[in-house]
């Protein structure tokens, strides 16, 4: 029988016994602050610090009223696991959301994936929706309850590491395809840049050679080098803007002009280099930083 379970008169209370829990207390409250960031580094950002931080600290007195140091176990190690599972206890009150919310957002995640594969895209929240056959704002709500709740998994926790029970900060196979996309992009949208400005961004960016390198090659000055690099760089975010957000596209101010055609001419190469496919396909996840 622990020291948990005993009457009141049974646990030591002499002033000595008192002044050594209160030192453990003490001593080993950064510990409880370790394990708070630890697990805050893990869960969604509306999971409250104090409320971890409390939990924890209420399980680390009552680790210092138990512990029993004649078992031959380091209090700092008892108390970690005892201030553990109060944290985790704590995670498993907030994490509201219901069946029916956790299974709709499977069945929209099994629906983002298909149409994802079938329209080499990202599907839109309207299209996700009406495959479904429901309203976009159920969509909407649905991940609206999902980012609230907690995302860690409640059940068997077992003896399973803490480390495997939090959620992963990790991207998520919906995230990698929209990078892996927009690389694609970049790399077909350098590819095209006229020669020039092609040979800027490769040799400032990608060599790393110094500006007055450049300038030398290419029989210009630094200052003018700086010039086709900024050039270089809207054409190089236009282009995958045209493609991927065109809200975000600048706007010419002499739509009708000799530039105006060259720069629609480059947004279509770029566009029509590769398809989605292909693009995904250059840009393979082992090369994701």
């Amino acid at each position: 029988m622990t020291t948990d379970t005993l009457p009141l008169a049974a646990v030591d209370t002499t002033p000595d016994a008192n002044a050594n829990r209160d030192e453990l207390i003490t001593s080993h409250m950064a510990l409880v602050g370790h394990l708070v960031r630890e697990t805050m580094a893990r869960v969604p950002a509306h999971v409250s610090r104090d409320d971890l931080s409390s939990a924890g600290l209420a399980a680390l007195v009552q680790a210092a009223r138990s512990f029993d140091d004649s078992r031959g176990v380091a209090f700092a190690r008892y108390a970690s696991t005892r201030v553990r599972g109060a944290i985790l206890d704590e995670l498993r009150g907030i994490d509201w959301a219901s069946r029916s919310v956790r299974r709709r957002a499977r069945e929209l995640d099994e629906v983002r994936s298909r149409l994802a594969a079938e329209l080499g895209r990202v599907p839109s929240k309207s299209e996700v929706a009406a495959a479904l056959g429901i309203s976009p704002n159920e969509v909407t709500g649905n991940d609206d309850d999902v980012s609230r709740a907690s995302v860690m998994s409640l059940q068997g926790f077992g003896e399973t590491p803490v480390e495997e029970l939090l959620p992963t900060g990790d991207p998520s196979p919906e995230a990698q395809i929209e990078h892996r996309e927009r690389l694609g992009y970049l790399v077909d949208a350098v590819a095209e840049l006229p020669a020039r400005l092609r040979s800027v961004v490769e040799d400032y960016f990608f060599a790393e050679r110094p500006m007055a390198e450049i300038a030398t090659d290419l029989g210009v000055s630094e200052s003018r080098v700086s010039q086709m690099r900024a050039e270089a760089l809207v054409l190089l975010k236009d282009a995958m803007n045209t493609a991927l957000e065109p809200d975000l596209v600048s706007v010419s101010t002499r739509p009708e002009g000799c530039a105006a055609r060259r720069r629609d001419a480059y947004f279509t190469a770029v566009a029509s280099r590769r398809t989605m496919s292909a693009r995904l396909t250059a840009v393979p996840l082992d090369r994701i930083a």
